[in-house]
């Protein structure tokens, strides 16, 4: 098979637009994160809403497509074995590349003395801390950004221990059942299990990321993440999402406007929270078709710059939000002003992922930490995405 070239740039894209999000996190009016501007804007909400619905998302059900690649010619033991090494780089990220943002954080907040130093001393052996000191105080230390790396483990982890069942006679016909749908089918009959979990779960799981309980994503990830792996190879599938590109679309915009529409309604005429999130989820869906049918056409083609950005987007997924912060440290003192900082902020970013990733890249003690496989070690499948990702709430 081919090299899925849209797949790789999808995944490039996807991560270019985290590090843009997490850049306007920064900036949007009411909405948590580690530091808020004083140049917060509401306007912000509506497209960072209309992203926030399927960003993740999209980043899961990639995620589960690469794994379908990945297993070719592998048995389940060194499938999980391969995609356990994504532990590594959790740890090491807690460890040396997170810790400034809960510090900055605390700071920030009020709950921390100035020091670095002494708060790293105190973060290595778990605090303790005020209350709400930082995202993720009251477990002592915290993964902040970096919560996707054990929630893709777990995932990997629950469909190997179900390749038996998946790989079954029955489990065979629920694949080509779901990789058959065509038509009005393939936009609304996958949405219809998210839909389930949101009249089931989500009244009760609000988001935490904290991977205990986080009931409601759980279940929305893991589908997403066995649809990927369903569709991976399947070409008919592709080929019908590309027809649909244009309904795909057209149901999604058509879906976004009733979904903002309707949460702009006054309190005393408002919509039940419930009908939202039902819109929602087909919103996520068409949106992901659409995404995933575009992409097909446009992207499948050969770029110089892929090979360079599918071995750059894990190391620039582990160290930018920490960048973004210590950017905004340097800049927030300096009062320049609504246009001029964020600009600089996201140059700032860019500025500091690239050199420490073309280290990362040149340095055999590194890469591993950064999840990238040793020079000279060649990948079991050359021709397929390694696909790995980053985070989100859902809004």
């Amino acid at each position: 098979m081919n090299r899925r070239h849209d797949i790789d740039a999808l995944r490039a894209l996807a991560f270019g637009l985290v590090i843009v999000y997490h850049v306007a996190m920064y900036y949007v009016a009411d909405w948590h994160w580690h530091l808020k501007s004083p140049h917060a804007a509401e306007w912000l909400q509506l497209p960072m809403r209309a992203l926030n619905l399927w960003r993740m998302d999209l980043v899961f059900l990639i995620s589960g497509l690469a794994l379908g690649f990945l297993q070719r010619g592998q048995g389940a033991g060194a499938l999980w074995r391969q995609r356990s090494w994504l532990l590594l780089p959790l740890v090491f990220g807690m460890a040396v590349v997170v810790p400034f943002q809960a510090y900055a954080q605390g700071v920030a907040n009020g709950s921390i003395a100035p020091g670095f130093v002494a708060f790293l001393l105190r973060y290595a052996v778990g605090g303790p801390w005020p209350k709400n000191a930082f995202d993720g105080s009251d477990f002592g230390v915290t993964w902040n950004h970096l919560w996707y790396l054990p929630y893709l483990w777990l995932y990997t982890s629950v469909l190997v221990l179900l390749l038996p069942a998946l790989q079954s006679a029955a489990g065979q016909r629920l694949r080509r059942a779901f990789a058959g749908l065509r038509g009005a089918a393939l936009l609304v009959v996958p949405a219809l299990p998210l839909m389930v979990w949101s009249l089931t779960l989500w009244p009760h799981f609000p988001p935490t990321h904290d991977l205990i309980g986080d009931g409601w994503l759980h279940a929305v990830y893991f589908t997403l993440f066995l649809y990927g792996w369903w569709i991976g190879t399947d070409e008919g599938w592709w080929a019908a999402a590309a027809r649909l590109r244009w309904s795909a679309l057209g149901a999604a915009l058509a879906l976004l406007a009733a979904y903002m529409g309707l949460r702009a309604l006054p309190a005393d005429v408002a919509a039940p929270r419930q009908l939202l999130r039902l819109i929602a989820d087909l919103y996520l869906w068409t949106a992901l078709v659409a995404i995933l049918g575009w992409g097909h056409v446009k992207l499948n083609r050969p770029r110089r710059w892929l090979s360079w950005a599918n071995e750059s987007v894990y190391p620039w997924y582990v160290l930018h939000q920490t960048v973004v912060i210590v950017a905004i440290w340097w800049l927030a003192p300096l009062q320049l002003g609504p246009a001029v900082e964020p600009a600089l902020l996201l140059l700032l970013t860019v500025a500091g992922c690239w050199p420490i990733t073309a280290l990362v890249r040149r340095s055999a003690w590194l890469r591993p930490l950064f999840g990238l496989r040793s020079r000279g070690v060649s990948p079991r499948q050359s021709r397929a995405p390694c696909g790995q990702g980053e985070a989100r709430g859902k809004a």
